[in-house]
């Protein structure tokens, strides 16, 4: 809509590239052969590769154009929103965003960078603007940071600031003599994985991790042997034999919302991954009811630990019928 009236334009050639581009989004009004798509989540990258849209986890070479689509946390926003004037030379990068994704304030922001922001479009809950020149080099993030204990983290990713504290409650709820075939679930930047590789009783530990950028920090991170690294959506992810531990800090939030369907997808996948004598290690936060979950897919659950904000749980022997 804010094409077809005028309110943004895009240039007559060139590769457009766009910024967190989801498989939901409607993108009919873009020319199918210029867009490239950066996106680093597997589940939106495999969507939007199905669709036909070319699709990398990182930008390659300069763009006519780009179009952001705005993420929740406001740094990642404004790190985009930089990298794109970047490769496109100043421009015209357009921001399409939600109010509740706090894209009022990205648009004061780019006006106070001395950008030249065009008309803004305003529809529903959202708004869409074009901006070119200004200066942004101050809302680059910088491609790595190292965080407590020598971990690399990068922008953008979940808790890059430091090990996230229901992972820290895992990681002491965790026995000393855990052995076999690991397999860490949502591994992140590989803080749970690289605490379990100080077992030596470990002989393979493998990260599975759906956000290409943290899975490259856990690469850096984590050096050892043992370690297997894939990048894949948790949910689905398969395995040629059955683990002896599944250990995870799964995701709770979709959007803004809490949505307890992405903890149970990823207790779903453990009972089918683990093989029939393997456990489960969870943590999760102490509101979300996971017990009726974990109850129907293992025959031994327990809390082992825990306080007043997470909770964490001891599973072992799924129910859940293998498929080999």
């Amino acid at each position: 809509m804010a094409l077809e009236n005028g309110a943004i334009s895009l240039p007559d050639a060139g590769r457009i590239a766009l910024f967190r581009a989801r498989a939901d989004h409607d993108l009919s009004a873009l020319p199918p052969e210029r867009i490239e798509a950066i996106q680093g989540f597997f589940p939106e990258y495999q969507a939007l590769k199905a669709r036909g849209v070319a699709v990398r986890v990182a930008p390659e070479g300069d763009y006519a154009a780009a179009l952001v689509f705005l993420p929740r946390a406001k740094a990642e926003a404004r790190n985009l929103i930089a990298r794109a004037m970047a490769l496109t030379g100043g421009g015209p990068v357009i921001v399409d965003g939600q109010k509740t994704d706090g894209v009022d304030s990205i648009l004061r922001d780019c006006r106070r960078a001395g950008a030249q922001v065009g008309e803004v479009f305003s529809k529903a809950h959202g708004k869409v603007f074009s901006a070119t020149g200004g200066a942004f080099s101050d809302w680059l993030a910088p491609a790595r940071r190292e965080v407590a204990g020598g971990f690399v983290t990068a922008a953008g990713v979940f808790s890059a600031d430091a090990p996230d504290r229901g992972s820290l409650a895992l990681a002491a709820a965790l026995p000393v003599a855990l052995k076999g075939r690991v397999c860490d679930l949502g591994a992140g930047w590989g803080f749970l994985s690289a605490q379990l590789l100080t077992r030596d009783a470990i002989s393979e530990c493998h990260l599975v991790e759906a956000e290409h950028a943290a899975l490259a920090c856990a690469r850096e991170n984590i050096t050892d042997g043992r370690a297997q690294f894939h990048w894949a959506d948790a949910t689905t992810f398969d395995a040629v034999a059955g683990f002896d531990h599944v250990v995870t800090n799964p995701p709770f939030h979709q959007g803004r919302a809490a949505d307890a369907d992405l903890g149970r997808g990823f207790i779903a996948a453990a009972a089918r991954l683990l093989a029939r004598h393997g456990t489960l290690w969870l943590v999760a936060n102490r509101h979300l009811p996971y017990e009726k979950d974990l109850s129907a897919a293992f025959a031994e659950v327990n809390e082992v630990a825990g306080d007043a904000s997470f909770k964490v749980f001891r599973a072992r022997k799924p129910k859940l019928k293998k498929t080999r």
